[in-house]
């Protein structure tokens, strides 16, 4: 029952009175207190796409593929959205999922797999074995923030142990351009009879995580990797559009390289390359790569000042483009379009979103893909989630509850 406060207890203590009804509703399940919290935390898309695409085990399954796989990126991005729903049990069941599949049951002893599925053989398994590098600097960053929100120093423990993993397989010390994230361990480094190349992916690397990991390993290389990262922008944007993939050449014996196109994809900037956008719109405005960025990568926004919807691809040394993004790349551009005050174009995308991804009917749902840049840009332009100068996650149901965070409710 409630505690009771007489009228005249409340007319001289008012705020004893007010005290003693919080704790009544902070103490009991399901209370007003909770409900609050919950209201925060509820994210319908997400539990649509859980519906959709998360197996009971923690198991994210991407249907359009042969494979019928789970790659470490799919898992590493639902953690991030679990925690963002402050769905901690989905959560658990996520990371357990991807040590015991991906890593073999030791997530020190190795990084996570990049792909699992069937295999050819109808056996089901990893299919993959090369880690990917953004996937695991996700993990890290979903992992160091549930351990402070949620107060576990297992998770706190575990993200350090993946940034050192990734920290002496992933990244490389290239010539004229110092330490540069890679996108895999293995099969990014080429050598050629006159000249050393390595493929990179600009979109593997979002610079909020980069700011939480010089916090969270000072002694690591993320300031360098960011530098690199800057490099990589302003030699590979002559239009101001990202590319899937780009290469860095360096003749024998010569102490610097040079850009060019990437030697299987070529110049192309499309499903990998919209994440850059994203990445870059979510980056705070005080950051030092924010102008870098802007600058940089202004080709999109300038396109959709006469196109009623994003490109499929555009060849980044003319910027020729071609076909018609679906709306996934409009969802991922929201945080973009907002950034650089591009109003009219972020309307018109906002409405195709919402058209299209927010209220599409069953059976008129976009396909895992779109699903996860809906959530990604929709999330943060609902103010779900922030990313703060440090790296830091601010997250909206932290603020509604922050004396609840280490609970394990699930909204």
């Amino acid at each position: 029952m409630l505690p009771t406060v007489r009228p005249s207890d409340s007319a001289r203590t008012p705020r004893h009175a007010l005290r003693a009804l919080g704790l009544w509703c902070a103490l009991l399940p399901g209370a007003m207190a909770q409900d609050a919290c919950s209201t925060a935390a509820a994210w319908p898309l997400w539990e649509q796409f859980t519906q959709r695409f998360m197996q009971d085990d923690g198991r994210v399954i991407d249907y359009t593929t042969a494979q019928q796989h789970s790659t470490s990126e799919g898992q590493s991005y639902a953690m991030f959205f679990a925690l963002v729903a402050r769905d901690r049990a989905r959560f658990d069941k996520l990371w357990a999922w991807s040590i015991t599949n991906l890593a073999g049951g030791d997530i020190g002893a190795r990084l996570p797999a990049w792909q699992w599925g069937r295999n050819a053989d109808g056996s089901w398994g990893v299919v993959d074995a090369n880690p990917a590098s953004d996937a695991n600097l996700w993990f890290a960053y979903a992992l160091a923030e549930a351990g402070r929100v949620w107060h576990e120093p297992r998770y706190t423990a575990q993200a350090r142990t993946l940034l050192a993993q990734v920290a002496i397989e992933e990244v490389a010390d290239l010539p004229g351009l110092g330490p540069t994230l890679l996108p895999a361990s293995k099969g990014f480094a080429l050598r050629g009879p006159e000249s050393r190349t390595w493929r990179l992916n600009p979109s593997y690397l979002p610079v909020p995580l980069l700011r939480a990991f010089e916090k969270i390993d000072p002694q690591g290389p993320w300031k360098a990797v960011g530098t690199s990262f800057q490099r990589v922008l302003e030699g590979t944007t002559p239009k101001g559009f990202a590319a899937d993939w780009v290469a860095y050449q360096v003749p024998e014996g010569a102490a610097r390289g040079a850009f060019v196109a990437d030697p299987e994809k070529g110049d192309t900037g499309s499903y990998d390359a919209i994440r850059t956008y994203l990445w870059a719109g979510m980056t705070p405005r005080g950051d030092a790569l924010a102008p870098v960025l802007r600058r940089r990568l202004g080709g999109m926004a300038a396109a959709l000042r006469t196109a009623a919807v994003p490109p499929e691809k555009v060849q980044t040394a003319t910027g020729q483009m071609e076909g018609q993004g679906p709306a996934g790349f409009s969802a991922a551009l929201l945080p973009y379009l907002r950034t650089l005050g591009a109003t009219a174009a972020l309307k018109a995308q906002q409405e195709r979103v919402r058209a299209q991804l927010l209220e599409a009917p069953p059976g008129g749902q976009p396909p895992y893909y779109d699903q996860v840049l809906g959530l990604f840009g929709t999330g943060w332009m609902e103010q779900r989630y922030q990313f703060l100068p440090s790296g830091r996650l601010q997250l909206r149901w932290e603020k509604a509850c922050p004396q609840r965070s280490a609970t394990t409710n699930t909204p």
